[in-house]
């Protein structure tokens, strides 16, 4: 046993936490970390359970959190072989939460839309441009997390450009699918598209994504990049530099 926890060890640079690769003292802050996720899980759980009591409308329910119903089984899935940083896991929790809220409520008709549209005198409830400003930043680290673990892509203004695009490519397509839905809907689909009367709704929802991922990668690169280094086995390119 001694020889295989020296062997985890090696594989985390001086100083880093070891939370990922030891499991050190029933206590100790590697378990507690191991379970993170687990705990994360069994909120987002409980909060699905939540918003689907009485939503506003029960097929805009299930196509807002039909994401999370594809999401979550796939980082169930992949949990033990490709761990993803607690960091990520936060910001996909987060997401996941969003697209909760507009689901139980519809996004037009989000308590938090409406005190934001009373403060500052907005003419539409604005929570669908959080969703979609989310749908970006949070995607971002996914991908950008992605790459520099499975492709020669290191930190740097390559891999924030192929970000950005991959990032801006899923909300155009999320977009298509909004559109099929109003053909395949007509009339009983309005809440989910949750337009409200605006003709630049769609070119909206792209423009957020994209500020968003830009906007994850500037403000979280950093700190992405720590994370990423206290994962057992880290990428190659982000071995931990003096002074940092």
């Amino acid at each position: 046993m001694e020889t295989t926890t020296e062997t985890c060890r090696d594989l985390v640079p001086k100083g880093a936490t070891q939370a990922w690769a030891t499991d050190e003292g029933p206590t100790g802050r590697g378990l507690v970390m191991k379970r993170y996720p687990h705990a994360l899980f069994t909120l987002i759980a409980l909060a699905l359970v939540l918003s689907g009591l009485a939503p506003y409308d029960r097929t805009t329910w299930w196509l807002e959190i039909f994401p999370i119903l594809i999401g979550a089984p796939i980082l169930i899935a992949t949990y033990r072989r490709f761990p993803l940083t607690p960091l990520l896991y936060t910001m996909l929790a987060v997401h996941a939460l969003i697209l909760m809220v507009g689901g139980h409520y519809t996004y037009a008709r989000v308590p938090l839309g409406f005190w934001a549209q009373d403060l500052f005198g907005f003419a539409r409830n604005h929570y669908d441009r959080v969703g979609h400003f989310a749908q970006g930043f949070i995607p971002a680290i996914l991908v950008r997390e992605v790459l520099i673990r499975t492709s020669p892509l290191r930190p740097g203004r390559w891999l924030f450009l192929l970000v950005t695009a991959v990032c801006l490519a899923f909300s155009a397509c999320y977009e298509f699918i909004e559109w099929w839905t109003a053909l395949a809907g007509g009339k009983s689909a309005d809440a989910f598209l949750g337009t409200q009367g605006d003709v630049w709704d769609t070119q909206w929802d792209m423009f957020l994504a994209l500020i968003g991922a830009m906007t994850a990668q500037l403000a979280l690169g950093n700190a992405h990049d720590r994370a990423l280094r206290k994962l057992p086995g880290r990428p190659d390119g982000l071995a931990k530099q003096p002074g940092t």
